[in-house]
């Protein structure tokens, strides 16, 4: 089946994190730091929360909260009803975080998260940076959110998931630059710790995977490419083991991340570079994950 894509909402500034809240989408306009809110019953889209410190990735949290990744914060929060914020994690061994990305939550209620660094024109760090790497972390549950370090082989991790039996965590490796890993990883989850990755995929030298979603088999649906070469901006659907199921090509130069959505969970939702929001009816269906 091809997957038709058709503009509902934007342009805005670059769009990330799109997350189904059963009736419609959140994603984040992250220049502009705001969480927009389409209506899928509507057609309506307006801002959701405003002032999100560049807010990147979204999830809705075992608690019911919205949670977030805020680029230029520096930091992991969950977005209270009351407007207010409440910080899950901030810093590690007493630097500050680099630039918060994504997130993905186990069927424990553990909060993983990466922590890359990207120079882009809406968030000024300079090059003041605390911590010498860029990892993926986990925050557990307690009263004040303990922090982990999880990953020692990891430049610039992107997005992340955890799979459905809990056992593997898929890290999208995208450092840009000649020479630097643009890999699809699966690191298997042993506890409290993760072993040695797989390399399920490498998009070297093009762009690799940013964000990434499941489908209710288990598979990896993933925005990955450019305009600038290679097969082109594109989703890719890859098995647990890394084979190519699909290719679907998307109007946008630089696809960002993808959620599923609607009543059967069969609408895909797409952002980008060009800060639209799209959607497209597939013969998928999606896993929405824990909790």
């Amino acid at each position: 089946m091809s997957w038709r894509f058709e503009r509902v909402a934007g342009p805005f500034g670059t769009t990330e994190g799109p997350v189904w809240d059963g009736e419609g989408v959140l994603f984040t306009d992250m220049p502009s730091s705001r969480v927009m809110r389409y209506d899928a019953t509507t057609g309506d889209c307006g801002a959701y929360r405003t002032g999100t410190n560049n807010a990147n990735g979204l999830k809705f949290g075992p608690d019911g909260g919205l949670y977030a990744c805020e680029m230029g914060g520096r930091r992991v929060v969950r977005y209270e009803a009351d407007g207010g914020v409440t910080v899950v994690a901030d810093e590690y061994e007493g630097g500050r975080l680099n630039s918060t990305n994504d997130l993905a939550f186990d069927a424990a209620g553990r909060l993983w998260f990466t922590d890359p660094f990207y120079d882009t024109s809406w968030v000024d760090h300079g090059d003041d940076l605390d911590l010498d790497h860029r990892s993926v972390y986990r925050a557990d549950p307690t009263d004040d959110w303990a922090l982990a370090r999880t990953t020692y082989d990891t430049t610039n991790p992107n997005g992340l998931l955890v799979s459905p039996d809990d056992g593997t965590l898929y890290v999208a490796q995208s450092r840009y630059g000649e020479g630097n890993p643009r890999e699809l990883r699966a690191y298997p989850i042993e506890g409290d710790d993760l072993g040695p990755y797989e390399v399920l995929h490498d998009f070297y030298p093009h762009r690799g995977v940013d964000g990434m979603c499941l489908d209710e088999e288990g598979n990896v649906v993933a925005t990955a490419g450019y305009e600038e070469g290679g097969p082109g901006p594109m989703l890719y659907v890859f098995t647990p083991s890394g084979r190519v199921l699909e290719t679907h090509p998307v109007p946008d130069p630089r696809p960002t991340n993808c959620c599923f959505g609607g009543d059967d969970l069969r609408t895909l939702y797409l952002t980008g570079y060009d800060g639209c929001l799209y959607r497209a009816e597939t013969d998928r269906r999606g896993y929405l994950g824990a909790p």
